[in-house]
C-alpha cells in the first residue's frame, strides 16, 4: 500500500525512529489498517486539505511492543490504529489546527499536548466523545 489518504503515506503512519532503533516489527494487521484509513480520512485528511500545508506526523500507529518502548498508556489507542499525532511546525500553527479541528470535527479526543508542541486526536467508528483538552 502506497498511500492511506491523499497526503499521508503508509510508511509515514508507521514510522518510528525507535522501531527502526531496536528492530521492532510495526507493522498493523488489516483490521488495524482499516481504522487507521478511517482516522485519515475522517481527522488528517480534512485537516491537512482545510491547512494547505505539510503537517508532520509524530506518531500514528504503534505495535503494542512499540507502545511500550516509547513509554506509551497502556491502554493508547494509537495500538488500535485510532489516534494520530501531529504538528504544523510551530505552537502558533498547532492552536490553528487545534481550533479549526474542534470548530469544524467531529473526533474522539483532541488534546493540546504540553502548549501545543504537538496534538493528539483520536477517532473511532463509534461512540466518539467530542473531547478537547490540555495536557500541560
Amino acid at each position: 500500500m502506497k498511500n492511506i489518504s491523499k497526503n499521508l503515506s503508509y510508511k509515514e503512519a508507521i514510522h518510528s525512529n525507535t522501531a527502526k532503533a531496536r528492530g521492532i516489527d510495526n507493522t498493523p494487521n488489516e483490521e488495524t489498517l482499516e481504522r487507521m484509513i478511517l482516522v485519515a480520512e475522517k481527522v488528517f485528511q480534512p485537516v491537512r486539505d482545510w491547512y494547505g500545508k505539510a503537517i508532520n506526523i509524530n506518531s500514528f500507529y504503534r505495535s503494542p511492543l512499540l507502545n511500550k518502548a516509547v513509554g506509551g498508556a497502556t491502554r493508547s489507542s494509537h495500538m488500535k490504529g485510532e489516534a494520530i499525532d501531529i504538528s504544523a511546525g510551530s505552537k502558533e500553527e498547532n492552536k490553528k489546527l487545534f481550533d479549526w479541528i474542534k470548530k469544524n470535527l467531529k473526533v474522539d479526543q483532541c488534546i493540546n499536548e504540553y502548549d501545543y508542541r504537538w496534538l493528539h486526536i483520536s477517532y473511532r467508528e463509534v461512540g466518539n466523545r467530542n473531547s478537547f483538552f490540555n495536557i500541560i
